[in-house]
C-alpha cells in the first residue's frame, strides 16, 4: 500500500515538474524583462529626475502608510501633484536600492522638489507637523481669531499672552532672550513684534506659547540685526518701538512694494514739520471690531467719522506717532521705515485704478489736484 502511494506521488511529480520548471523560467524571464524595461525607461527619462513637478514652493503634507509599496507611493505622489511620472519615480527608487527603505510617516513636501529630492526626503520620516500662516498686516486679534477658527490651538490663550505680554516660561532657557521687549512703553502689548510668516510646528507641540516663541525668535533673527545697523548709522534714529509703529502704518497703507519707502518718507516728513500724520489705518485700528461686517478694519472710513473716534491712536486728532504698532508689519515695511525714500512729499492718495499705487504731492494744492484727477472730485 505504501509502495503504491510512493509510486503515485513520484508519477505526479514527474508529470508536473516540466510545468513547474516552465513557470519558474517564465517568471524569471518576466522579471528580467521588467527590470530591463524599467532600466531603459529610467535611462531615457533621466533628465526628468532633476525637474520639479511645479514652480510653486507651497509646502503640503504627504503621508506614507505603513507597508506601502514603492509603486503605491509613486502613484500617490503623482495623484497629489508632487511628481509628474509615477513610473519614473518607481523605477528610480528601485534602481537606486531605495524602494525598501522608504519610511512610513508624515512628511512636508513641495511640488518644487525634484523626484530625486523627494525620494531622499522619504528616507527620513519625522513626527507629524502642521503649518500655520500668520498674514502680513494682521493685528493680534485677527491672528487669535484665525487660530480659533482653524481649530489648531486655543486662540483665546494666544490673545491673552500677546495682549498682556506675559512671557512666563517662554524664555526660561535664557532670561534675556527677549530683552528688546523691555524697551516697550509700560502696558504695551506684543503688537508689531509678532512676526508674520509661515510656521511649522509639531502637532503635539502646537501650543499658543510655542507659536509666540517662534514669532519672537524669528523677529529676533530677521528684524533686530537690521534695526541695530540702522540705529548705529542714523543721526536721530527712531526707537525700535517707534520704527515698528511707523512700519505698521506703512503696511496697512501700501498696496505695492515700490510705495512702501515713499509712504514712510511722507510720514517722516510730516513728523519733522509737526504735522499730524492723518493716517486712515490708525483710525480703523482705534475703531476696532465691526460687528456688522465681522471685520477688524472698517472699510470704507469716511472723513466725517474721524473726529468722532476719541483715541490716542487717532492721528487725525493727535500729533506724532500713535502709542504703538497698529498691526504686525512685514519685513518689507520694516525696511521701508528704516530706509525711507528721501523726498519732500507731504501728501499721498490711492490712485484707485486697482493697481494699489498711490499718487504723491508736495503741497495741499497738488494733493487736491490729484484728488480731482484720480477721483473726479
Amino acid at each position: 500500500m505504501a509502495r503504491n502511494t510512493r509510486q503515485s506521488i513520484t508519477r505526479s511529480l514527474a508529470r508536473w515538474m516540466p510545468v513547474l520548471l516552465a513557470w519558474v523560467v517564465v517568471s524569471a524571464l518576466a522579471a528580467c524583462s521588467s527590470d530591463s524595461m524599467s532600466s531603459a525607461y529610467l535611462q531615457a527619462n533621466n533628465a526628468a529626475l532633476h525637474q520639479s513637478a511645479s514652480a510653486t514652493a507651497q509646502p503640503m503634507p504627504f503621508v506614507v502608510e505603513p507597508g506601502a509599496s514603492a509603486r503605491s507611493v509613486a502613484a500617490q505622489l503623482q495623484a497629489e501633484g508632487l511628481v509628474k511620472d509615477a513610473r519614473l519615480f518607481e523605477a528610480y527608487v528601485r534602481a537606486s536600492g531605495l524602494a525598501g527603505r522608504l519610511q512610513a510617516g508624515t512628511y512636508t513636501l513641495s511640488p518644487h522638489l525634484t523626484p530625486v529630492q523627494i525620494a531622499e526626503a522619504l528616507l527620513h520620516s519625522r513626527p507629524a507637523s502642521i503649518a500655520l500662516t500668520v498674514p502680513e498686516g494682521w493685528r493680534l486679534e485677527q491672528i487669535a481669531d484665525g487660530l480659533r477658527a482653524s481649530g489648531v490651538m486655543d486662540g483665546a490663550t494666544y490673545r491673552k499672552i500677546v495682549e498682556t505680554g506675559d512671557l512666563s516660561g517662554l524664555d526660561a532657557d535664557a532670561p534675556d532672550r527677549y530683552s528688546f521687549l523691555e524697551e516697550r512703553p509700560s502696558g504695551a502689548t506684543l503688537e508689531g513684534y509678532l512676526f508674520p510668516d509661515t510656521y511649522e510646528l509639531l502637532v503635539d507641540q502646537a501650543t499658543p506659547e510655542a507659536l509666540v516663541r517662534r514669532q519672537l525668535d524669528t523677529f529676533t533673527e530677521r528684524v533686530l540685526p537690521r534695526y541695530r545697523k540702522y540705529a548705529e548709522s542714523a543721526s536721530k534714529p527712531l526707537t525700535l518701538h517707534q520704527a515698528l509703529t511707523l512700519a505698521s502704518i506703512v503696511e496697512r497703507e501700501a498696496g505695492v512694494d515700490a510705495d512702501r519707502p515713499m509712504i514712510a518718507g511722507v510720514y517722516l516728513n510730516r513728523l519733522a514739520k509737526n504735522m499730524r500724520l492723518e493716517a486712515d489705518p490708525t483710525v480703523q485700528y482705534a475703531m476696532g471690531f465691526q460687528p456688522q461686517t465681522g471685520q477688524w478694519w472698517k472699510s470704507p472710513v469716511f472723513l466725517e467719522e474721524y473726529n468722532k473716534v476719541v483715541s490716542p491712536y487717532n492721528t487725525y486728532l493727535n500729533a506724532g506717532l500713535p502709542p504703538g504698532p497698529i498691526a504686525n508689519p512685514s519685513l518689507k515695511s520694516i525696511e521701508a521705515a528704516l530706509n525711507p525714500a528721501q523726498h519732500d512729499y507731504l501728501f499721498f492718495m490711492a490712485v484707485g485704478d486697482g493697481s494699489g499705487r498711490h499718487a504723491f504731492a508736495r503741497t495741499f494744492a497738488e494733493h487736491l489736484e490729484n484728488v480731482r484727477r484720480y477721483q473726479g472730485r
